[in-house]
């Protein structure tokens, strides 16, 4: 009776393996004939018993599946990718086990093909703002090629462009982890006949090119690092999903990698307003202001941080400054405008709600004469503006707008003149 089981088990298990090795077959036809799918339909039907053959046959299953797989990604299955990376992944493991490595040359050459494809794959995906795909495919290259940690570096890139905040801060924590540097070796020389300063591929080239006589003054320049950026980026995300304790660590840490970036001490800065404390916020403001005291560009940030948070006098202050800096600073003197205006603007409410009693009234032309002096003092700006930028197309818009509040039509009509209109 026990040898006829053991027969009967036999007959079974070889019954078995012809059919994987013929459904194997038909896959290998299949693939070759162009028909990846006819292919995958082959090897699914023996996905479930594969597991019991023996490791040649695992090696090839795996193997097949793996090109399976690959053709279905270049063919534009874009989730086709992980199970070819999966599949050829397995074919490493079942032949590092067995000792008999059959297919293992041929794997690892199209893993390293399928990292090509996936950065490819990914540049699309960006181009086509399909940014959570595209940052996927570039962590699976990243994993697929550790060393070349830029692949992580730009799936973190492509997730903040998607915003897709969480995932970017996983890849952002994992470069900091690795202490991903991101700086790069450039090779430049001067073309002798156009006077072009041009970038080489690498040394060896610019030195030939230099030797040649066609190129001179060759250099060498390494690229800024990218840490402080990556701690930059690990802040403002904390920021952004309202995680603000673990923000102001990230800052500190940020300024400590880079204490010289005004930019940090002014984000800082926001999210102390926004958790309430007005005063850390004022003091980071005036170790911004002080750090550059004559950079009109930070001065105007600082502007339209005060701007954001209602600061209206702290922010004239700072625009005064951009201007005083730079007398051309047109995006400064609109601001610098707009916050009279919205001064002026945040009388109206209380100008309604007025009723028709003679108090009223009296405090009704109060608030008109504050509102129109307001309006008065934005236009003011405007027109001091003009002198150095005449024919601006947004000054003058604004400045139209203001006259129209005024009801001052001699100068409306003036404006519109200037405009063209």
């Amino acid at each position: 009776m026990k040898t006829k089981l053991f027969i009967l088990m036999a007959m079974l298990i070889s019954m078995a393996a012809f059919s994987q090795k013929n459904e194997l077959k038909a896959a290998e036809k299949a693939l070759k004939g162009g028909d990846p799918t006819a292919a995958k339909a082959s090897l699914d039907a023996i996905s479930g018993s594969i597991s019991g053959a023996d490791e040649r046959l695992q090696a090839q299953y795996y193997f097949v599946r793996g090109q399976v797989f690959a053709d279905l990604a270049k063919k534009g299955d874009a989730t086709a990718f992980d199970g070819a990376v999966k599949a050829f992944q397995e074919v490493l493991k079942v032949e590092e086990a067995s000792g008999k490595k059959k297919y293992s040359s041929d794997s690892e050459q199209l893993l390293a093909g399928l990292t090509s494809d996936l950065i490819n794959a990914a540049v699309e995906d960006n181009n086509n703002k399909k940014f959570k795909e595209g940052a996927d495919k570039l962590y699976m290259a990243y994993n697929l090629s550790p060393k070349d940690t830029i692949y992580l570096y730009y799936a973190a890139s492509s997730a903040v462009n998607g915003q897709h905040f969480e995932e970017a801060l996983g890849y952002y924590e994992e470069l900091k982890a690795l202490g991903y540097d991101g700086s790069t070796m450039s090779y430049k020389a001067t073309n002798v006949e156009t006077g072009e300063v041009e970038e080489m591929n690498d040394k060896v080239q610019m030195d030939l090119m230099v030797k040649s006589g066609t190129y001179k003054d060759p250099k060498m320049e390494r690229t800024p690092s990218k840490s402080s950026e990556i701690i930059k980026n690990i802040a403002l995300i904390y920021t952004q999903l309202g995680q603000d304790e673990k923000a102001l660590k990230a800052y500190k840490d940020a300024r400590a990698e880079n204490p010289n970036d005004v930019n940090l001490v002014l984000n800082e800065a926001n999210l102390y307003y926004k958790m309430g404390d007005k005063d850390t916020f004022k003091s980071l403001m005036s170790e911004a202001s002080n750090m550059a005291p004559d950079n009109p560009d930070l001065q105007y940030n600082i502007g339209v941080i005060n701007m954001e948070q209602g600061n209206l006098e702290e922010a004239r202050t700072a625009y005064k400054r951009a201007i005083e800096i730079n007398p051309g600073y047109v995006n400064a003197q609109l601001n610098l405008s707009t916050t009279y205006v919205n001064e002026g603007n945040s009388l109206i409410d209380e100008m309604n709600e007025l009723g028709n009693s003679r108090a009223d009234i009296a405090r009704y032309e109060e608030l008109k004469k504050q509102k129109d002096d307001l309006f008065k003092e934005g236009a003011l700006v405007l027109e001091d503006a003009l002198k150095q930028n005449p024919d601006n197309q947004g000054l003058l818009s604004q400045l139209k707008n203001i006259y129209g509040a005024l009801g001052d039509n001699e100068n409306f009509m003036r404006i519109k003149k200037l405009l063209g209109e």
